[in-house]
């Protein structure tokens, strides 16, 4: 196995990295671990993999960045992947059930079976493993980012309050699968695509049904853009009840395509823009991952039916 560590972990993060090593040489199997001084260094290490299984350390950005890497490499198939969360969300790791604590993931990864996973990528090369949203999402994710050496997770819903309290909406225009569901004439406090349940260190759940091995994704559109509108939808996402509410559109689909604004995007926790047009579509078990119970990731249909369905669609 190679296991990638990012140079930023503290000591204590160093402690656990140290003791999940030791779970992984259990296997009796070589384990290399090497330490990302900077982005450049992950294409090295992907050089010298050698078919080896990569043990990525971190939370959803640092999955982000390897996946990027791979899919832009053409080997995004081609190379099993195991994960220990050690970021300030981990939430893609919440929705797939693998473990917070690092020696109990490392267990996993042991135990585990390799799993054919879903990605949504961008038109721009980009990927998201987890969720990606803009509007008051990305705003917040701005406003947490100085907070969260400090305050880890607690930083997420101060950045939400933060970004709520400013936020007057954003006129976009919004397809899904080619259809409109929103046509710039209102304006939209967010829109969102979600390969897994949580976003924000699972203080929110953008995709209460979102499945990251079922072939499709869950799409949110809020138009909850007053005062009092803003907090219910926020206490609604909280618990996973927005889709129930009046002013937001909640779907399932495989292509979301933005233009408007200008607006910044959250991807993974990852931020850029601001930009006008933005486009996502997801592939099918694009990628591998080493997980546990089939239950902790319910399929929404049979792989050998999404790879036809895909193929006829893309």
């Amino acid at each position: 196995m190679l296991v990638v560590t990012n140079e930023l972990a503290g000591r204590t993060e160093a402690d656990s990295v140290a003791v999940a090593v030791k779970v992984l040489e259990g296997t009796g199997e070589a384990v290399e671990v090497v330490t990302c001084h900077a982005e450049d260094d992950l294409d090295e290490f992907l050089d010298r993999r050698a078919g080896r299984t990569v043990v990525v350390v971190g939370g959803d950005g640092s999955l982000h960045t390897l996946l990027r890497h791979l899919w832009q490499r053409g080997e995004v198939q081609d190379c099993p992947l195991g994960l220990i969360p050690l970021g300030t969300g981990n939430d893609f790791a919440r929705g797939v059930g693998i473990p917070i604590d690092p020696v109990a993931a490392a267990k996993l990864i042991v135990a585990g079976e390799t799993r054919k996973v879903d990605l949504i990528v961008d038109d721009d090369g980009g990927v998201v493993v987890n969720a990606a949203h803009v509007g008051v999402g990305a705003e917040a994710a701005q406003a947490a980012r100085p907070l969260k050496p400090w305050l880890r997770v607690a930083a997420f819903p101060i950045g939400a309050i933060l970004a709520g309290a400013t936020a007057k909406g954003w006129r976009l225009k919004i397809t899904v699968d080619g259809q409109i569901v929103a046509d710039g004439m209102r304006s939209v406090l967010m829109a969102g695509i979600a390969n897994a349940r949580t976003i924000a260190g699972g203080t929110g759940e953008l995709g209460p049904e979102a499945s990251p091995v079922d072939g499709v994704a869950d799409v949110t559109v809020s138009y909850a853009v007053g005062p009092f509108a803003r907090i219910g939808f926020a206490l609604a996402l909280r618990r996973g009840r927005h889709p129930e509410r009046a002013d937001v559109v909640h779907v399932e689909g495989r292509d979301l395509e933005i233009s408007g604004g200008p607006f910044n995007v959250n991807a993974d926790g990852e931020l850029t823009g601001p930009v006008t047009h933005k486009r996502w579509r997801v592939v099918p078990h694009a990628w591998r991952l080493v997980l546990g119970s089939m239950s902790t990731v319910e399929s929404r249909g049979t792989e050998s039916q999404l790879a036809e369905d895909f193929h006829r669609n893309p």
